[in-house]
């Protein structure tokens, strides 16, 4: 480099190296903003190092002991088995209970009713509720083989078989009291005749009225069945057990052996009717008719028919088809009836006490009421009172 050179590098040299106010003030800025805030480094991460293991001598490491689940959870699974079971069980029990209300009732709802209209000169309401019970020999549900095999025909129409009068009082034992069909008493508007007559004149209206001006004692119910409806019933409970002391024969219809026998419908009904063979005549039979109908109702209350979904709607439904009720007739009483019919040793089993059982008059063979023991009888039931009733048995 030449003289000339060098001296002109070292004037711009000096020039440069002086700096305006601007540049003076910017410079002493500078160490300011170097002093802005600056993001700290994070700390660098200790690096894993991989224990060293000798060749052929790595170790497994070893996993701690796996601690039993909390006994809580145990119990919890334990109870869920216990928890459906009670779940299944609480469901069958409630579908259960209400079959059993079902049942009654829709066999209820298919039972006829009789309209007895208005009856005339009723005596007084009376404590307690009394109910006319009525067997008719309407064929209605029998087969024609049934009605060969009972002789009773194809007569059309239904005359009263067997009456009783169901009196409950408010407390003490109930009445079972049975009015023989013979009876000869006054029928409202045709005279004197046999009781049956009643409803072959004017149906349960005229019965009913008819029963009410003999004894004073207001119907609060009124409960017919026929021979079909008494058959049904009597098979649906799988029968009923008598015990002779002496065979049971009347024409080609009726054999049954001495000793104890379980008869079917038709064997029962033929059993509860049969009087001519019997030397005690319609005593007799009204007798075994009680004693029929108490056997049927025990049955059908025993906890094998409710058990048993089957025979339950079996029997709630066999005497529907010849069944029929007056409209005033309710569910609780003719319960109470069936109740009163199932326990005869817990009632007063009676009959209309009788004077002559065999009185000739206009209407053939009849029996006749002895008015004093009768009226007795009839005042006591109708004040509530059944107390000391078995004097007239």
């Amino acid at each position: 480099m030449s003289a000339e050179e060098i001296a002109a590098y070292e004037r711009s040299t000096q020039q440069g190296g002086q700096q305006s106010p601007h540049q003076q003030s910017a410079h002493k800025q500078a160490p300011h903003q170097q002093a802005q805030y600056q993001q700290p480094q994070p700390a660098p991460q200790p690096q894993y190092q991989q224990p060293q293991y000798p060749q052929g001598q790595y170790q497994q490491p070893q996993q701690a002991p796996q601690q039993p689940a909390p006994t809580r959870t145990r119990r919890t699974k334990r109870r869920r088995p216990l928890r459906t079971f009670r779940r299944v069980l609480t469901t069958v029990v409630v579908l259960w209970l209400a079959y059993l209300v079902a049942v009654p009732l829709l066999a209820w709802n298919d039972v006829e009713r009789a309209d007895v209209g208005e009856i005339e000169n009723r005596p007084p309401e009376q404590p307690g509720t009394a109910v006319l019970f009525v067997g008719s020999d309407s064929r209605e549900g029998l087969s024609p083989e049934q009605r060969e095999q009972l002789r009773t025909g194809d007569i059309e129409g239904k005359r009263t078989d067997t009456m009783m009068l169901i009196y409950r009082p408010p407390q003490g034992k109930s009445v079972i009291l049975s009015l023989p069909r013979d009876s000869f008493l006054p029928i409202p508007g045709h005279g004197e005749n046999k009781l049956n007559a009643a409803y072959a004149f004017g149906g349960p209206q005229l019965l009913i009225e008819t029963v009410e001006q003999a004894t004073g004692i207001r119907i609060d119910g009124y409960v017919e069945i026929g021979f079909g409806g008494f058959v049904n019933l009597v098979d649906a409970v799988d029968g009923i057990e008598v015990c002779l002391d002496e065979p049971m024969q009347e024409g080609n219809w009726l054999d049954i052996p001495a000793g104890c026998n379980t008869l079917d419908g038709v064997q029962a009904l033929g059993y509860a009717r049969m009087r001519k063979s019997d030397p005690t005549g319609d005593l007799g039979r009204m007798k075994r008719q009680r004693e029929v109908l108490s056997k049927v109702a025990d049955k059908a209350l025993n906890p094998m028919s409710v058990i048993n979904p089957v025979r339950y709607w079996n029997l709630a439904h066999a005497g529907t088809a010849s069944l029929v009720l007056s409209q005033d007739t309710s569910l609780p009483n003719a319960v109470g009836m069936v109740l009163a019919l199932m326990r005869p040793d817990e009632a007063h089993t009676l009959m209309v006490p009788i004077s002559d059982p065999n009185a000739r008059t206009s209407a053939g063979s009849s029996m006749i009421w002895d008015e004093d023991q009768a009226a007795e009888l009839f005042a006591q039931i109708a004040e509530g009172n059944t107390e000391g009733l078995e004097r007239f048995s």
